[in-house]
């Protein structure tokens, strides 16, 4: 007896450090978890369906991914830095309407690699003045970008115009038409993983560059997680702020044009409410709304899995209503997942 109850005493100590150690693995790859419900979502769906495995919805989800992603870069930024930002759907839709309307009007045959850098600039600009606000004015970062959100979105249909406009610049709209990839589909039509799609690999790899190997990526975090403690070391809490809602800004004015050459069309009244998808996205990759914390590939992975869940749920006849449902349910998820390693580390 006393031999039985020994091992069952050593087998639960190896279960309990097994389990222990899988936890402080995961704190350390926190994109596992959007990577596992990933897995799950796409066996699952295509084990009813199994159109889901055609390689038309893996260009429809990496496509749809696009002006997400390059939302969720910045918003990584920012959350890391102890901020949030809820603007940055607004500032993509003037950026993308006034321009669009500009270039048409002014000078309609300017270059594609010209419109994405007045997007770039006009959008730092706009991320900028969310930065000085919040910087300068001690005002919480909710409160500011709320403000500049209603703000951009009234003065945009106010002073600009509500019009769809379909006449899009021609250097645009051939930038939309233009494809890494051609394939004919089962069904003998022509499917293509567009040009656009690099702009979000290379977003991701310059933001996983700046995060990991420069000084102002150790700033962010540092800020983000005790922003007294980062003043104290000689870190300027302020620009770093300015900086990171400014880079948020750039990426929403890419991202904007990028809405634009895709859908070959400038609507003022796009994107409006993807805010939420785009901050839970971020969230599920690991990131905190506290600061200090996050990573690109789990943002990238984040993105995929709000993809999943907007898209290709449709295919085993789940309504729009139970997809909401299913986003919230792994959002509460990822809070409960993270909150117990946060409790583990704290040990």
């Amino acid at each position: 007896m006393i031999t039985i109850e020994s091992s069952h005493n050593n087998l639960d100590g190896v279960a309990q450090k097994v389990l222990r150690n899988f936890w402080v693995w995961s704190a350390h790859h926190p994109a596992i978890f959007p990577l596992f419900l990933i897995v799950v979502t796409c066996l699952s769906v295509g084990a009813i369906n199994a159109d889901f495995w055609q390689l038309s919805n893996l260009f429809d989800i990496l496509r749809a991914s696009v002006v997400r992603g390059l939302f969720a870069l910045g918003v990584l930024v920012v959350l890391a830095s102890g901020g949030l930002d809820v603007s940055f759907t607004a500032i993509a839709a003037f950026v993308m309407y006034t321009l669009t309307l500009f270039v048409v009007n002014v000078v309609p045959d300017l270059g594609i690699v010209p419109i994405f850098g007045i997007a770039g600039i006009m959008g730092a600009g706009l991320g900028a003045l969310n930065g000085l606000l919040v910087s300068y004015l001690r005002a919480p970062a909710l409160i500011v970008t709320i403000g500049t959100q209603y703000m951009l979105r009234g003065f945009l249909l106010t002073f600009i115009g509500t019009a769809l406009f379909m006449n899009i610049p021609s250097a645009m709209d051939a930038f939309g038409r233009l494809n890494i990839i051609t394939a004919t589909a089962a069904r003998g039509s022509e499917i293509g993983l567009p040009v656009y799609f690099l702009i979000l690999i290379l977003a991701a790899t310059v933001t996983w560059w700046m995060l990991k190997h420069t000084l102002i990526g150790r700033a962010i975090f540092a800020v983000g997680g005790k922003p007294d403690v980062a003043e104290r070391l000689g870190y300027r809490v302020k620009s770093v702020r300015v900086f990171v809602f400014a880079y948020a800004g750039l990426l929403a004015g890419v991202a904007g044009v990028i809405h634009v050459t895709a859908n070959r069309l400038a609507n003022p009244f796009d994107l409006a409410g993807t805010e939420l998808a785009v901050i839970a996205a971020v969230v599920l990759g690991g990131a905190r709304i506290t600061g200090g914390m996050g990573s690109v590939v789990g943002t990238m992975l984040g993105v995929v899995l709000i993809t999943l869940v907007s898209n290709v749920l449709i295919l085993v006849g789940i309504p729009s209503a139970w997809q909401t449902a299913i986003l919230g349910a792994f959002i509460l998820f990822a809070g409960l997942f993270f909150s117990q390693l946060d409790r583990l580390a704290m040990r």
